[in-house]
């Protein structure tokens, strides 16, 4: 079960390194906007976060063996038509459908590792997945920049063959450990406010920094955010069968630990995103030379996690949730000395102690999490950690977006992000680079409240053997 999720774990990774490093190639072959650029990456993102939960409550309903499977198909079949696509707006459309298989391998991996592992073990598989997401991600740019090379289509048609494998393993290893929820029924009121009013957000976020504050798309997306996200939450607290269970947050373990989650992809996610136009544009490097100069946070994570892992399983995740979320703060700020040309060592060694802090707080958050609920909650609770995690990310990526482009004149901005900024000078580049620092230090202090959050959740009591509890009485 463990190598599934993780070959699952790996397919997503990849394809995010690979899809992010093709951006300014994207952006020149396919002639795209800015703002459709950004939705590439965004709308995958909106739809597995919104429909994670349904993907969940299925799962729970139906099994977690046949949602994983489908969910492997699904993107396998989307990654295939996408490297077809003949537009942006093609390609953003392909995009929804990769993250509705996305959403049905994110909400069931968390409850697959959890219902085959007993609670003295959790934290080391947990850490595992992690450290597997962390490899994808040090190979996801590398192999994104040389699939560039050949043709921008290849960072989508390599996904295929991993997809179809996935599914072969997953169809003749997993097994259904868990029992069925007594309860029937979708929540099609609440995922459809959830996902017009996280969509509102996103679209104003990201397109006012681009065209100002005061276009009627940019006030209608706030507006539509402004009614529908409080009305999702009345929806879920009074629904019969709601699609985000409120009760799961009655657990103070499990609802501190989901509001950390939900700051560490605010803190961090837009962090890649932004470094990929950093290394290309300003520092002028290669699609696959800025891949390897990503390395460094990956590695981080691949080395921190499963240590981390091991710690919380023995000595609970509290601390060291929160020294994860400290050492990632220190590594943004740092990255607010960097210059256009910066010597690379700064930038590897900022990016290398935020990978360490992020592989120290997800794997122990993680497991706290998991074991909070009881084994038939698992695919919903799996599903709603996922979901406050990507919702963090995605509104981390479209508010860093409206901080950097703001105040960058629109010719500087496109050389930027397609890749091409030779000519540019210093002071041509300057508005772009304290745009950069300023939302770096907005994530800094994310990442520090994320660690004050995560000190004022109970004590995740770390397993015990038979004869400690004997020892104990």
């Amino acid at each position: 079960m463990l190598s599934c999720t993780s070959l699952g774990m790996l397919l997503a990774t990849v394809n995010s390194g690979t899809l992010i490093i093709a951006l300014p190639d994207l952006e020149r072959s396919l002639h795209t906007t800015l703002l459709e650029l950004v939705w590439v990456i965004l709308v995958y993102m909106i739809v597995s976060t919104v429909l994670v939960l349904t993907a969940g409550r299925l799962s729970d309903l139906f099994g977690r063996k046949n949602a994983y499977v489908l969910g492997f198909v699904i993107f396998s079949l989307a990654s295939l038509g996408a490297g077809f696509s003949g537009s942006g707006t093609q390609l953003i459309l392909w995009r929804v459908l990769q993250g509705i298989g996305g959403a049905l391998l994110f909400a069931n991996a968390a409850a697959l590792v959890t219902d085959a592992f007993p609670k003295k073990e959790l934290g080391l598989a947990m850490g595992t997945n992690t450290m597997v997401a962390a490899v994808g991600l040090v190979i996801g740019p590398v192999l994104g920049g040389a699939l560039v090379a050949i043709a921008w289509p290849w960072v989508f048609w390599f996904n295929v063959p991993l997809g179809l494998l996935g599914a072969a393993w997953g169809w003749l290893v997993l097994h259904e450990l868990s029992g069925r929820a007594d309860e029937r029924g979708l929540d099609l009121l609440g995922t459809s406010s959830f996902v017009v009013g996280l969509t509102g957000l996103v679209l104003a976020l990201s397109k006012g920094g681009l065209s100002g504050w005061s276009g009627p798309l940019v006030v209608g997306g706030f507006i539509a955010a402004v009614v529908l996200l409080p009305v999702f939450v009345l929806i879920e607290r009074h629904g019969r069968a709601p699609m985000l269970d409120l009760t799961l947050f009655s657990d103070k373990l499990f609802s501190a630990a989901s509001g950390a989650a939900f700051i560490n992809g605010l803190s961090r996610f837009a962090l890649m995103f932004l470094f990929v136009f950093y290394f290309q544009g300003p520092q002028g490097q290669s699609p696959i030379m800025a891949g390897l100069e990503l390395a460094p946070m990956a590695i981080g994570m691949l080395v921190a996690s499963p240590l981390a892992g091991m710690y919380a399983d023995k000595r609970g995740s509290r601390t060291l949730a929160a020294l994860g979320m400290v050492v990632s703060a220190a590594g943004l700020a740092g990255m607010t000395m960097l210059q256009a040309h910066s010597s690379y060592v700064w930038s590897a060694l900022w990016l290398l102690l935020v990978g360490i802090g992020s592989g120290m707080f997800n794997s122990p958050n993680t497991a706290a999490m998991m074991g909070a609920v009881p084994v038939h909650r698992r695919g919903i609770a799996a599903g709603a950690r996922v979901m406050l995690q990507n919702t963090g990310a995605v509104i981390s990526i479209a508010f860093v977006m409206a901080i950097v482009t703001s105040a960058v004149p629109k010719d500087v901005l496109f050389k930027i992000f397609s890749g091409i900024t030779s000519g540019l000078s210093n002071e041509q580049l300057q508005p772009f680079i304290s745009n950069m620092h300023l939302a770096l230090w907005v994530l800094t202090g994310i990442s520090l409240l994320g660690a004050v959050v995560s000190m004022l959740r109970p004590a995740h009591v770390p397993y015990a053997s038979r004869d400690e509890l004997l020892e104990a009485a």
